[in-house]
């Protein structure tokens, strides 16, 4: 493998415009192929937008749904590709001849569709069918995988990717800046957004406390480290529907390290060299070689005794049963 000059971005995108948030991918990739990167990464549901979706009906989703790759936006993301000669990863809501529905993630070169991930915990709308595999291919001589905002969170599906070779994790999310029962979470304010120019101080304090940043330095780090990957984390900035959302979208190195990150309060790229030697001298390398499955596998591999329970957000955004 050689160096790998791979771009993150954040945009603020537009819910069900597609040709709106197409064009953004374009200005910013080919912003991102002048500073020399091959490679550009954006958020789950990029070309479409996301919180909206949680307000469709089936028939509403089915209609922004794509066949994948012979729906336009796959055309259209291939032609970007080819216009600025570079590689980029955005998100869609999928659908396929049985009119199943799944979030998607691909990655498209200049010659069409390169890879397709459907999200395994998908929950913005009940119509939504959860995916059933990892994915691993080829860019560049890097073995890179994809894993879409809720299945980063559940730890086995980052170390499967990882087993299955992957040294590059694409993490594209809509994140943060939404209630949990997690302490100190809740919405940020969207005339906070507004006023961004005339007071930018304490909307960054909200973006950068426990409501946002403060909650993904918790976990996001530790998925790279003990992993030994480049996480590629991609997150929109602003209003995504009625849901204000803070960016930072970033990479993080095997050794837990952010070598890059988007901190602008508008749309951004951010872009890092990946190193071949930073994921054999990674401690996560080490650990990975360190297992001992025989002890453990069968208590991983065990079923849930209590089933997974899915909370839908309402119509306002919210979590049924918390203010």
């Amino acid at each position: 493998m050689e160096n790998l000059k791979v771009a993150t971005a954040q945009f603020e995108n537009r819910s069900g415009d597609k040709s709106y948030n197409l064009e953004m991918i374009n200005r910013l990739s080919g912003r991102a192929a002048q500073e020399g990167a091959k490679v550009i990464a954006f958020h789950e549901c990029s070309v479409t937008g996301y919180t909206f979706a949680r307000k469709l009906s089936r028939e509403q989703l089915l209609e922004i749904s794509e066949i994948i790759p012979d729906g336009p936006s796959i055309q259209r993301l291939t032609e970007i590709s080819r216009a600025n000669n570079i590689t980029i990863l955005a998100g869609l809501f999928e659908k396929d001849d049985q009119d199943n529905m799944y979030k998607a993630y691909v990655c498209v070169n200049a010659d069409g569709l390169v890879a397709k991930f459907r999200k395994l915990h998908p929950f913005i709308n009940p119509h939504l069918t959860p995916g059933n595999e990892y994915v691993v291919f080829d860019l560049f001589g890097w073995k890179c995988g994809i894993l879409i905002c809720y299945d980063n969170n559940i730890i086995e599906n980052v170390r499967a990717t990882k087993l299955l070779g992957a040294d590059i994790i694409f993490m594209p999310h809509v994140t943060m800046c939404t209630p949990s029962s997690r302490p100190g979470a809740g919405f940020v304010d969207p005339a906070l957004w507004l006023n961004r120019e005339s007071d930018p101080t304490t909307l960054r304090q909200e973006f950068d406390g426990l409501k946002g940043r403060g909650w993904l330095m918790k976990w996001l780090p530790a998925r790279a480290y003990d992993n030994a990957v480049y996480a590629i984390f991609s997150n929109p900035i602003g209003m995504d529907d009625d849901q204000l959302k803070n960016g930072c979208s970033m990479i993080v190195d095997p050794f837990g390290d952010i070598v890059a990150e988007c901190r602008e309060l508008g749309d951004a790229i951010a872009i890092a060299t990946l190193s071949p030697e930073k994921i054999n001298a990674a401690g996560g390398s080490r650990y990975i070689n360190a297992r001992k499955p025989d002890l453990y596998s069968e208590i991983i591999g065990k079923a849930h005794t209590s089933e997974q329970k899915v909370v839908w957000l309402n119509d306002s955004g919210s979590i049924p049963g918390k203010s």
